[in-house]
């Protein structure tokens, strides 16, 4: 069965269509006006994540501490395992070490890029490495905030236990978005 189409009356209808048209809609009311969405109040503010960024600012001061001893001169980082002697960060430092693997983090969340981090971190260790590059960019668009990834890995690498040292690499192989990391050897 076709169904119908009902259409209004146009100023070109002949005036028998407009007769027929009123006389199918005689007994028709029209609807009141009535808004499609429903009005609803605003809910009262809540602070929802509240504990989650006093956790966050308690976190972060933690970390600010542990920056102590990494930073060199603004941009280069550097790190010693105490214990560790001086010639071992100047040869890392001068790409003396032969760089087994690498990992690039830039781009990556702060949640994402220590996931892959650790990950990374640890298949090195069982594949018995020595030296590895963590590039974690330059934080050009970070804006004032400063590089984010570049200062939480640093921290992250001075926390791992099996970390011996790292430095910036040479502007070859990164500069100061990447970093020249020292492996303890399982033996």
């Amino acid at each position: 069965m076709k169904k119908r189409e009902a259409h209004l009356p146009s100023a070109e209808s002949s005036p028998e269509d407009r007769e027929l048209f009123r006389a199918h809609v005689a007994d028709a009311t029209p609807h009141a006006a009535k808004s499609f969405l429903p009005k609803r109040a605003k809910p009262a503010a809540r602070a929802t994540f509240k504990r989650a960024d006093e956790a966050q600012v308690l976190r972060d001061s933690l970390e600010l501490s542990s920056l102590e001893g990494i930073l060199d001169n603004g941009d280069h980082l550097n790190y010693c395992r105490s214990g560790v002697s001086e010639q071992i960060l100047r040869k890392l430092r001068k790409g003396r070490y032969s760089v087994q693997a690498e990992i690039d983090l830039h781009g990556l969340t702060v949640v994402r890029a220590r996931e892959e981090l650790n990950s990374f971190l640890a298949e090195c260790r069982r594949e018995h490495l020595g030296c590895v590059r963590v590039i974690h960019g330059k934080g050009l668009r970070s804006g004032n905030a400063g590089p984010v990834l570049k200062s939480k890995v640093a921290v992250w690498l001075k926390q791992a236990s099996h970390v011996v040292a790292y430095t910036s690499a040479r502007p070859v192989d990164g500069g100061t978005g990447a970093l020249y990391v020292l492996l303890e050897r399982l033996r």
